[in-house]
C-alpha cells in the first residue's frame, strides 16, 4: 500500500505544492489549478495489483490539465479508469465534454491531451495501468474516451461492480490472486468496449481464467527470447496440449499471440524519442527477438513497412 501524506496539516502554499506532487506521482505529470482560495486537505491511497495502479482520491474543488509540453516530457502510454463516488466531474478529451456523476466511470487516456474539473469536494477510485494491457483497437478507444458509462447498464454494471470489489478487496489480495484480478478486469473492460462499438469477440473458453493468467505470464516474459510453450506450459502447471487448446479456441496460437505481441511493443518503441538511441536491433532484442532478419520479416507482414520506414514516419506525423 502507498499512502500520499495528507495535506491537512500545511500551509496553504506547502499544500499546493504537495498536492502537485502527489498526482504526478500516483498519475502522471499534470497541471493542477485549484478553484477555492485555500485548497481543502486531499489525499491519495493507492494499491497495485500486477500492471495496476488502484487509488482512491479525496479532495477539494480543482482542475488538472494534460498538455503537449507534458505528454512530450513524459509519454506515459497508460489509460486511467476513474469509478466518480462523490462529486461531479467534467472531463474533455479527443473533442468530446462530458459529466461524470457519482456512480458512474469514465476513460482517459494520458498519451493525449485531456483536461478533468470538478467543481466540489470530491472521492473517486481510479484505475492506472499500460494501454499495452488493453486489448482493443486504438480507435475504439478513442470513441469511448471522455464518456460517462453508467454503472446500471448492461456489461457497464459488470465492469463497474468488478472494479468496486476489487478496490474493496485490494488491501488483502497477494501478488499472484492480485495479477489474475487485474487481468479479469481488463479483459471485463475490452469487452465492454467492444460491445459499445459493435465488435464480437470470439468465443472465451471455458477455462477463462487459465488463459489469462498464461497470457498475463507471457507479457512478464515477452524479453525472454527462450519464452517457449513448453516453459509456459510448466510455469502455468497445464500441458502444453492444453496450452494449445487454449489459444485454439481464440482462433490463434501460442506462438503467433507471442510474436504479435511483441511486435506491438516494438512498434510502440520505435516511435519513442529514445528509440535512436537503442537502434532498431536493440529494441527487438529487448522484446525477445533474436535474429534481426526474422524481425523485420515479421514486422513488414504486420505492418506493411519495414521498422526503419515505420520509425522515419512516425518522426514525420509527430
Amino acid at each position: 500500500m502507498s499512502v500520499e501524506p495528507s495535506t491537512a496539516p500545511l500551509s496553504a502554499a506547502d499544500r499546493a505544492e504537495c498536492w502537485h506532487e502527489a498526482v504526478a506521482h500516483a498519475f502522471v505529470p499534470m497541471a493542477v489549478e485549484f478553484l477555492e482560495e485555500r485548497p481543502s486537505p486531499g489525499e491519495i491511497v493507492s494499491h497495485r495489483l500486477g500492471p495496476m495502479l488502484i487509488s482512491t482520491v479525496q479532495a477539494g474543488p480543482q482542475m488538472v490539465t494534460r498538455g503537449r509540453r507534458m505528454i512530450a516530457r513524459d509519454e506515459s502510454a497508460s489509460l486511467i479508469l476513474t469509478l466518480q463516488q462523490h462529486g461531479t466531474a467534467v472531463k474533455e478529451q479527443d473533442g468530446r465534454e462530458t459529466l461524470v456523476r457519482p456512480g458512474e466511470f469514465s476513460l482517459t487516456d494520458a498519451s493525449r491531451i485531456f483536461r478533468k474539473r470538478i467543481g466540489e469536494d470530491f472521492v473517486f477510485t481510479s484505475f492506472h495501468f499500460p494501454r499495452a494491457e488493453l486489448d482493443v483497437q486504438e480507435r475504439d478507444l478513442r470513441a469511448l474516451t471522455a464518456t460517462a458509462f453508467q454503472a446500471g447498464e448492461g456489461s457497464a454494471a459488470l465492469v463497474a461492480t468488478y472494479l468496486a470489489g476489487v478496490a474493496r478487496e485490494a488491501p488483502g489480495l497477494d501478488e499472484a490472486v492480485g495479477r489474475r484480478a487485474a487481468a479479469t478486469a481488463l479483459d471485463l473492460l475490452a469487452l465492454l468496449i467492444d460491445d459499445r462499438c459493435g465488435r464480437a469477440r470470439p468465443q472465451a473458453p471455458q477455462n477463462g481464467a487459465t488463459l489469462e493468467r498464461v497470457k498475463d505470464h507471457i507479457r512478464r516474459n515477452l524479453h525472454d527470447p527462450d519464452l517457449t510453450p513448453s516453459g509456459i506450459a510448466e510455469a502455468n502447471f497445464i500441458s502444453v496440449r492444453f496450452l494449445h487448446k487454449l489459444f485454439q479456441q481464440e482462433g490463434t496460437s501460442v506462438g503467433a499471440w507471442i510474436r504479435a505481441q511483441r511486435l506491438e511493443r516494438c512498434s510502440r518503441d520505435l516511435r519513442r524519442p529514445q528509440a535512436q538511441q537503442f537502434g532498431v536491433a536493440g529494441i527487438a532484442r529487448r522484446w525477445g527477438f533474436v535474429n534481426s532478419s526474422h524481425f523485420s520479416r515479421a514486422f513488414r507482414e504486420a505492418y506493411g513497412m519495414t521498422p526503419r520506414d515505420w520509425q522515419v514516419r512516425g518522426r514525420t506525423e509527430g
